[in-house]
């Protein structure tokens, strides 16, 4: 853990940087999913036909969709209850990958564990005393509950005329150009033509004369 991020490799060697999520948000993801859930109930009660049939299928229907709804969502909906997805949220297996049936099966069907003695009081504690805020099933089962990043989005770099390469460069040479040119926006314009200066032996030329013959080099690389 660092700065509160978790730092993961998958199996296939992909570094991923995972923020886990607290107790707070996760109460308010479910406690909308209760109220989903209560309507879904209310609206099914008033469709169920009078009779012991009626009352029959109705307990049924409690049962599988009290069960049934957060287990779904978690395995066909990228780990996300309709809580989970109006607050940000993920279920996520401890390694960073997607939950499958065992994992959320598991880790719902410890809910019970977790409410115990009252108002979820043993999963309140198990996450204060995680660092990665696992509540009892979630550290049974191996997943996480994670805040779901956005992704950002690439700037362009600004057109110019490409400009071949006065000799090949690496690709973590040409990225680092792009790269910089990604964050020109944001860079004085004395520090770009310092920069430019630096990568002489590049360009052949020093100052903003430099940076614009490295923007074309750019500008040539997907040409």
């Amino acid at each position: 853990m660092l700065d509160g991020r978790l730092s993961l490799t998958t199996p296939e060697g992909v570094s991923l940087q995972l923020t886990p999520a607290g107790p707070y948000l996760r109460a308010i993801a479910w406690l909308i999913d209760v109220l989903v859930w209560l309507l879904f109930c209310g609206l099914s009660h008033l469709m169920m036909p009078s009779g012991k049939f009626g009352g029959g299928l109705f307990l049924v229907i409690l049962f599988v969709s009290y069960w049934g709804y957060p287990i779904i969502s978690e395995v066909y909906f990228n780990g996300r209850t309709l809580g989970k997805r109006a607050l940000g949220l993920e279920v996520v297996r401890s390694d960073g990958l997607p939950v499958g049936w065992r994992e959320s099966t598991l880790r719902n069907l410890l809910l019970v564990a977790d409410f115990l003695p009252a108002m979820y009081a043993t999963g309140l504690v198990c996450m204060l005393f995680d660092q990665r805020f696992r509540r009892l099933g979630d550290i049974v089962a191996g997943t996480q509950v994670i805040y779901v990043e956005k992704p950002m989005a690439r700037p362009t770099p600004p057109s110019a005329e490409p400009l071949p390469l006065p000799f090949p460069l690496s690709p973590d040479q040409q990225r680092t150009l792009v790269d910089l040119f990604e964050r020109e926006h944001r860079l004085p314009l004395d520090r770009m033509a310092e920069l430019g200066s630096i990568a002489e032996a590049l360009t052949g030329a020093r100052g903003e004369e430099s940076v614009e013959r490295m923007r074309r080099y750019v500008a040539g690389f997907n040409k």
